[in-house]
């Protein structure tokens, strides 16, 4: 006589049981699942017909698994509190009682939680259902920069809840884009998508039949499969310089315009006075000694970092936090004087 508890995943279609899970539904015992169970139908299917009380009881199914063996089809979420009820019931009076999974999560499967959970909260926070993307966006850079921080300091602890909070900022823009009615709008499944396509795309060392020397070959592929891609979507020549995000941080965009320029040969950067009038800087077109002058400085100290092949972003942002600690330590001389 035997109690078995038939644990499954939310996470995974009903029905999707292992070959001993069915095996056990099948083999003639008695088969108890809650009203409703998602399972339901597709035990009807292949021939089984559990009974099917509201609520369990644990004394009812203990009672029962004393007489002949028993199969309560957990929900799936699971029953922790039944099987914490059946294990107190057993404890003086055993009975043999075994959990059986009959379906499990694969990796990468809380991501549906993810989804469900900004689902949601979209539907029912006043604040979430009144964000758009551009009301999102500074909360993506700000989640981005937090996982730059953690990373620099060595908080690696710290590394999975800030790549979670970023992850969570593409949950979000995926919900709202998947609201719209037209031709603009996508789910989180095209997001993934896209991303999939594109890796395989521009991996054709690994999905398909080309065959590279080393890292640097694979990067020269990835340039031209990328440019090649840039020139199929504008309809005309692609530039070196497409898909450069403007907006980024001002070091970060000269170092990798100048990246871009050097795989093309193309000129190293302006020389002073190049930029006047353009609108380089408050001062610009006011002569030698001017603050466009000084842009143009340090657009060439960038190019030095990016020949010694440093990142000026990461350089300065590691002289600053020395200079911050330094500040600190001042400060505490200061209050302990």
């Amino acid at each position: 006589m035997s109690l078995t508890l038939l644990a499954t995943t939310h996470r995974v279609a009903p029905g999707l049981l292992t070959w001993k899970a069915w095996d056990v539904l099948r083999s003639g015992a008695r088969v108890l699942a809650r009203a409703g169970h998602p399972l339901l139908p597709y035990l009807r299917e292949a021939g089984v017909v559990p009974e099917e009380p509201d609520e369990p009881d644990a004394a009812a199914l203990v009672a029962a698994a004393r007489r002949g063996d028993v199969v309560w089809v957990a929900a799936p979420e699971g029953d922790e509190g039944l099987m914490r009820e059946i294990g107190a019931l057993v404890v003086d009076d055993p009975l043999d009682v075994e959990v059986l999974h009959g379906s499990y999560d694969l990796p990468g499967a809380r991501l549906l939680d993810l989804v469900s959970v900004m689902e949601t909260l979209r539907r029912d926070c006043p604040w979430d259902r009144e964000q758009t993307h551009a009301t999102l966006v500074p909360y993506l850079l700000e989640e981005a920069y937090e996982v730059l921080d953690t990373v620099e300091s060595g908080d690696l602890g710290a590394l999975r809840e800030e790549l979670g909070d970023v992850l969570m900022q593409v949950a979000f823009h995926s919900v709202v884009a998947a609201e719209r009615d037209d031709e603009t709008a996508f789910t989180i499944d095209d997001v993934a998508g896209g991303i999939v396509d594109k890796l395989v795309r521009r991996h054709p060392h690994v999905f398909g039949d080309v065959t590279v020397s080393g890292a640097d070959e694979v990067n020269a592929n990835w340039e031209q499969i990328k440019a090649a891609e840039r020139a199929e979507r504008s309809g005309e020549e692609a530039s070196a310089l497409d898909g450069v995000p403007m907006g980024q941080p001002a070091l970060s965009l000269a170092a990798q315009l100048q990246r871009r320029a050097a795989r093309i040969g193309a000129p190293a950067g302006p020389e002073p006075g190049e930029a006047s009038g353009n609108g380089a800087g408050p001062a610009a077109g006011n002569g030698a000694d001017t603050g466009n002058d000084l842009g143009i400085r340090l657009f060439g100290l960038v190019r030095e970092a990016v020949g010694r092949g440093v990142d000026p972003e990461a350089e300065l942002r590691a002289v600053s936090r020395v200079f911050r600690d330094r500040v600190r330590a001042w400060e505490r001389r200061e209050r302990d004087a």
